[in-house]
C-alpha cells in the first residue's frame, strides 16, 4: 500500500518536469533563475490519534511557485507531500505487554496549496492546505480488519530559515482530519516535521 500512496506525487512531479520547457516559453524566468522549485525531506514526530503515544517517521515534499503569477499572488504555490509514520510502535503506558496499538502505522500522500510570506531576507513564514490519501494499520477485535484507507484534509504552516543560499531549514506543523473509520471514529493526527530543502531557483554560484 505504501508504494500505491507514492504513485500520485511521483506522477505529479514527472508531469511537472515534462511541462517545464513549455512553461519557460510562455512565462518570464523566476527571479532571473531557472526552476521555481524547492525539494526537501526530514524527520517527523506525530500523535497518530489511535490509542498510541507519539510516533516518528519521515516526510518528503516539493513546492512549486509558478513564475507566471501576478504580483498580487506572488508567494502562492503548489505543494506535494508524502509522509510515513511507523517508528516507535510501543503499547500505551500502563498497558500489559503486547497490547495497545503496537502495530500502528500511518502513511499519507497528496498535494494542495502553499503560501509563503517573506519576513526578512533569510526568513519566511508559510501556510498550507492539502488533500491527501491516507493509509492506517491498527489492531481491532476483528482479526480480519487491521488496515484501511481514507481521504483526508490537512492544514498547517511553519517557518523557513536560509542556512546558505539554496539551502533552507524548515519547521513544519500539520493537523490532519481523516474520514470516518470503524465505529465512526474521525482521526485527527497532528505533529511536526523538521527538515532541509533545496531551492532550485537560487542555486549555488
Amino acid at each position: 500500500m505504501r508504494f500505491k500512496l507514492l504513485v500520485p506525487p511521483t506522477l505529479t512531479v514527472s508531469l511537472f518536469l515534462a511541462a517545464l520547457p513549455g512553461l519557460s516559453q510562455t512565462a518570464a524566468p523566476y527571479q532571473g533563475k531557472v526552476l521555481p522549485l524547492e525539494i526537501g525531506a526530514g524527520p517527523s514526530g506525530y500523535e497518530p490519534d489511535w490509542g498510541h503515544g507519539r510516533m516518528y517517521g519521515g516526510a518528503v515534499w516539493a513546492d512549486w511557485y509558478p513564475s507566471f503569477m501576478p504580483n498580487a499572488l506572488r508567494g502562492l504555490g503548489v505543494e506535494i507531500e508524502a509522509r510515513d509514520i511507523s517508528l516507535d510502535r510501543h503499547p500505551e503506558p500502563n498497558q500489559p505487554p503486547r497490547s495497545g496499538q503496537a502495530n500502528t502505522k500511518e502513511d499519507t500522500a497528496g498535494g494542495g496549496f502553499i503560501y509563503k510570506l517573506r519576513l526578512l531576507r533569510n526568513l519566511n513564514l508559510y501556510g498550507k492546505g492539502l488533500i491527501s490519501q491516507g493509509s492506517v494499520d491498527f489492531i481491532t477485535a476483528n482479526p480480519n480488519y487491521s488496515h484501511d484507507t481514507r481521504a483526508l484534509l490537512s492544514g498547517g504552516g511553519g517557518i523557513q530559515y536560509r542556512v546558505y543560499k539554496p539551502i533552507w531549514a524548515r519547521v513544519d506543523y500539520e493537523y490532519q482530519v481523516w474520514g470516518k473509520l470503524l465505529s465512526n471514529n474521525i482521526l485527527t493526527p497532528q505533529g511536526f516535521t523538521v527538515g532541509m530543502s533545496y531551492d532550485f531557483a537560487h542555486p549555488t554560484p
